[in-house]
């Protein structure tokens, strides 16, 4: 109790933007948070009290396998555990560093991620390990709701290509009324994609097992949810190009279900699916996808690769039919709106050998809540399918050290000023108007014949003569300029970032940034600094990477410009 009256004395001290929401509180000048009724989402009806138990209705055969004879490596988030034979059950009691490498244990995540390796003596064991130890539902971390929908989905799939474990469709089964009775919703403005997750391990344990109210349940959550996390463009609100990805692949997997299960909801979730995955081709740059906002733990990249061309990964995994059906689904689902997408915080531009894509949340502040960063203009530019600058994403998550490192603007490639971010830390309670009071008009971000235009006024909040800024990409075939104006009045310091993977060497008049074909002339006004720094590749994987930063104290308004070519 104690260390949570320090952390909360702690936000309000470091936190100007909250002291002065607890003062419009304290006076009645803003709305405090908005009532809800925790694990009970509104569309589900005031009369609905939870998800009886029911008998599975399906069977599948029962899994055949001998035991476990030789050490066995699994992959978990920022972690490999070896698994030794007949000491199985000590993978569930031993610690862990990172909290998500033990959820990722308990939900089998492991499982689709090693495929064919993944075999049925090593899930067997692992299964049975698990059942001994956690065959009753509690409020404890091994059945989250999240990990309890993950597991079900996970061990599912591997039983339609091997069969279940003994006993295993009753422990399921009993995994949708504990889901049921813990959903997280805590009010639209405190419910994040976990919800549509738990309707997705409802809905497929539920036609899986032939439970028809767990089905029903989890077929209500998707559709409610899809209507709550997705912005007009099809894009996930949540600020992450990884999890847009993650939430695509979980509503084309339930589409899928549907559709072999012959469900009355197989049109909508196919809708819902296919708008999804419209916009997933933009977010890909031909050098690879920028991992913008939180790289989530659930899968690495890679895994989801196949959302957007090709086989591999998780759509390998699928049936004949099913990997068929999502083929044509992913042909037919047509071209995402341009100006649509950029209007909810994502423009894809592509000039010549340039291809970029650039983020700013559509109300300034990091969605809340979400898995976005304090990225506003944030961008990536590859060239002829080169990463030249990039986002570094995220590599864990955590409200200290190196996890708050890489989710504020320190570590990314854009404007600063005086040393603060972009925008403040958004918090759930905030409502629009307060937001709006705070951080001044939505950003924009505007496609022009030859650049993109930001302008943004987050840094008008701090006083002191801070103004709006306006940063402007100007293409040309071999290269581009990068002008920046900020208004306002007085003396500040400015702070330009350049991330990239690149070698790097400074010189008098800025630094040569060395590719794998091509080199690169950055030219600036003054003498850059270089920082090692990581960009993270998938959650606690990274490779070495550089920010080039550029700072200087200026009299405001202020105009400056850099310039990068390709030699």
């Amino acid at each position: 109790m104690i260390d949570v009256l320090l952390r909360k004395g702690r936000q309000v001290l470091d936190d100007p933007v909250l002291r002065r929401w607890l003062l419009e509180r304290f006076f009645f000048r803003t709305p405090g948070e908005p009532d809800f009724v925790a694990h009970r989402p509104p569309y589900l009806g005031d009369g609905w009290s939870g998800l009886a138990p029911e008998e599975p209705r399906a069977s599948f055969p029962e899994l055949t396998a001998p035991p476990l004879r030789a050490p066995v490596e699994i992959p978990l988030p920022g972690e490999t555990v070896r698994i030794e034979p007949g000491r199985e059950a000590e993978a569930f009691d031993r610690p862990f560093a990172d909290t998500e490498t033990l959820l990722a244990l308990h939900r089998f995540a492991w499982v689709p991620l090693m495929g064919d390796a993944a075999s049925p003596a090593l899930v067997a064991a692992l299964w049975r390990a698990w059942a001994e130890r956690f065959p009753v539902p509690s409020a404890d971390w091994p059945w989250h709701p999240y990990t309890a929908a993950e597991r079900a989905v996970n061990i599912l799939s591997f039983a339609r290509r091997h069969g279940l474990p003994a006993g295993a469709a009753r422990l399921l089964a009993a995994h949708g009324p504990a889901i049921a009775e813990r959903l997280e919703y805590f009010g639209d403005h405190h419910s994040s994609n976990h919800l549509s997750n738990n309707g997705r391990g409802l809905y497929l344990l539920g036609l899986a097992l032939g439970l028809p109210r767990c089905a029903e349940l989890g077929a209500r959550i998707l559709t409610g949810e899809a209507a709550r996390i997705f912005r007009p463009s099809g894009i996930l609100r949540e600020g992450s190009s990884h999890y847009h990805l993650l939430l695509t692949r979980n509503y084309a997997e339930a589409w899928l279900a549907a559709r072999t299960h012959h469900a009355p909801e197989e049109d909508a979730l196919r809708a819902i699916a296919a708008r999804a995955l419209k916009v997933v081709p933009p977010l890909v740059l031909p050098g690879g996808m920028p991992l913008i906002g939180d790289i989530s733990p659930d899968c690495p990249p890679a895994f989801l690769d196949g959302l957007h061309g090709g086989e591999g990964g998780w759509v390998s995994r699928l049936d004949a039919d099913s990997r068929a059906a999502f083929a044509v689904l992913r042909a037919e689902c047509g071209d995402f709106d341009a100006g649509l997408l950029a209007a909810d915080g994502w423009l894809r531009a592509d000039f010549g050998p340039w291809s970029g894509l650039w983020h700013a949340s559509p109300e300034g502040w990091s969605c809340m809540p979400g898995h976005g960063h304090q990225d506003c203009g944030g961008f990536e530019l590859h060239h002829e399918g080169e990463p030249v600058i990039v986002d570094p994403g995220r590599g864990a998550y955590g409200d200290e050290g190196e996890a708050a490192l890489y989710r504020s603007s320190r570590v990314h490639s854009l404007l600063s000023l005086d040393g603060a971010d972009p925008y403040p830390p958004n918090r759930p309670y905030y409502d629009p108007s307060f937001r709006a009071r705070i951080g001044g008009p939505s950003p924009a971000l505007i496609r022009e014949p030859d650049g993109v235009v930001l302008r943004h006024a987050g840094f008008v909040r701090m006083g002191r003569g801070a103004g709006a800024v306006t940063r402007r990409w100007r293409f040309h075939r071999e290269g581009l300029s990068l002008n920046d104006a900020v208004e306002g009045t007085g003396t500040h310091t400015v702070l330009r970032r350049l991330v990239t993977p690149l070698e790097v060497k400074a010189i008098p008049s800025g630094a040569v940034l060395r590719g794998a074909h091509r080199s690169y002339r950055l030219t600036t006004n003054r003498p850059v600094t270089l920082h090692p720094v990581t960009r993270w590749t998938a959650y606690g994987q990274g490779a070495p990477a550089t920010a080039i930063e550029i700072e200087a104290p200026v009299r405001l308004p202020w105009t400056s410009s850099l310039a990068l070519e390709a030699l």
